[in-house]
């Protein structure tokens, strides 16, 4: 039989590490039960003092299954579950289990919103740069190769962007650049072409270093229920997932056969 070295070290060491701890198993359920916690929030929750709490949640950040956010000077503590999803696709897909069930696992990560809190928090860490990831979010060519969609504006604070599909030309959301800063953060107001007048959100990409990875998140803040909600979380799990993919390895999964 032919021999098989066993790699030193593995992606997901981290993670297993993280999830190996009742008390940081205790944490994420909390954050599963009520997202965008702070640390006094969670601290509460256990019988513990405040600096072991914060080593815990300081382990389960570092696995990247804690995402955080600064809320004036508080910092906002969110489930993120993309660890778990490659954990899935590792093993648990290979034997065929129905995408549908990761969906409805990721949709349930922001059971509980609170109106000043952000609705919707995604991190994920990407084989690239910040540049190749900017350009990836604002170039139409690009956009179109994992969204299916054409990202057309020449981003300028105060201009106006739009969504629109690489198929047929429908413009399926658009809104205004708010602040663009390349290659770090851009945010955008976000409204539906059909409901224009009923409510605006707004979505906040964030690019930074993080070794030799990029680190995006992606917060959508104001949506108006949370049927939104829901369609946001699937939503965006799956461009991410697609983006990353096709940084990393110049694949992408064909998201067109989603379109009504």
């Amino acid at each position: 039989m032919p021999a098989y070295s066993v790699p030193v070290t593995d992606p997901h060491d981290a993670v297993f590490k993280a999830l190996a701890d009742p008390t940081r198993r205790f944490l994420l359920d909390a954050l599963r039960q009520q997202n965008g916690q702070t640390l006094g929030e969670l601290c509460a929750r256990l019988s513990m003092a405040r600096q072991s709490v914060t080593q815990h949640l300081g382990l389960l950040e570092a696995a990247n299954l804690v995402a955080t956010v600064k809320h004036g000077r508080e910092k906002l503590h969110y489930l993120n579950p993309v660890p778990l999803h490659e954990i899935q696709e590792r093993w648990i897909n290979r034997f065929e289990r129905p995408r549908l069930e990761m969906l409805s696992a990721v949709r349930r990560r922001a059971e509980s919103r609170v109106s000043d809190k952000p609705s919707f928090v995604y991190t994920s860490y990407i084989q690239s740069t910040p540049e190749q990831v900017w350009e990836a979010l604002t170039d139409p060519e690009i956009t179109a190769k994992y969204w299916w969609h054409r990202q057309e504006s020449d981003w300028q604070a105060g201009s106006r962007w739009e969504h629109v599909r690489s198929t047929n030309g429908q413009v399926d959301c658009f809104g205004e650049v708010v602040e663009s800063i390349p290659p770090r953060r851009l945010v955008l107001t976000w409204q539906d072409p059909q409901n224009a007048d009923a409510w605006s959100s707004t979505v906040t990409f964030e690019i930074q270093k993080f070794q030799e990875a990029v680190k995006l998140t992606v917060t959508h803040v104001d949506l108006p229920d949370e049927a939104a909600l829901r369609d946001v979380t699937g939503g965006w799990t799956m461009v991410i997932s697609n983006l990353k993919s096709l940084l990393e390895n110049g694949t992408v999964i064909d998201l067109s056969v989603m379109m009504p």
